[in-house]
């Protein structure tokens, strides 16, 4: 039996995400932020030697990590078409924004995150400059496709979409500036699949779609 363990406003919730596109059974764990530092619970930190999320067991076995983590249910459960086949136009473009969206794009906003948590009053201009990169080629990629992946939903929106959403809503960052993001969470927003994640992920806390 599959088991994802979500840990609250953090990137596992993309596993519950997928896990509702593909239409699987599963069970949800959930575990809140510690009081004192906003960090996970020790019970959340023994399930994995890197005591961050996400985390799964399925069958006896422990993984974490996004992406293996998505890699490993596609395998053993199938993909329901969410993944283009390597002869499909947009497999290339699928495969980029799959990896780009934690190796580059969320990175960026962790320098970014750490850099304020040190006292900086402004990001370093190295730091910045990737920062404006990163969001300015989303926009451009949301005016030429609806998806990331191309033209349907593909993993690669799934793990793009933490960083889009929950992420932005503890950064207080707007889109205001951004029509072509904010037509594609619109999009995402409509999804049933999405909504019953975001449900179950984060009771009580409207997804920012906005």
């Amino acid at each position: 039996m599959l088991t994802i363990h979500h840990l609250r406003l953090s990137q596992s919730e993309r596993i519950v995400w997928l896990a509702e596109e593909l239409g699987i059974d599963y069970e949800l764990k959930l575990y809140n932020r510690r009081e004192d530092n906003r960090l996970a619970p020790d019970e959340y930190k023994a399930l994995h030697p890197m005591g961050i999320a996400p985390v799964i067991t399925d069958d006896g076995f422990v993984l974490g990590e996004s992406g293996a983590i998505i890699d490993w249910i596609i395998a053993k459960y199938g993909d329901r078409g969410m993944v283009p086949a390597k002869d499909h136009p947009d497999f290339a473009d699928h495969l980029f924004y799959y990896h780009w969206a934690n190796a580059t794009f969320m990175t960026n906003g962790m320098m970014a995150l750490v850099a304020q948590f040190m006292g900086a009053k402004e990001l370093p201009p190295f730091v910045a400059d990737r920062v404006q990169k990163g969001w300015a080629i989303v926009e451009k990629r949301l005016g030429e496709a609806d998806y990331f992946g191309g033209g349907q939903l593909t993993t690669a929106d799934i793990m793009m979409g933490f960083q889009l959403t929950t992420s932005r809503a503890m950064s207080g960052m707007s889109i205001d500036h951004m029509p072509n993001l904010k037509a594609y969470l619109k999009r995402i927003g409509e999804r049933e699949a999405y909504q019953r994640a975001m449900a179950k992920a984060e009771p009580g806390m409207p997804p920012k779609l906005d």
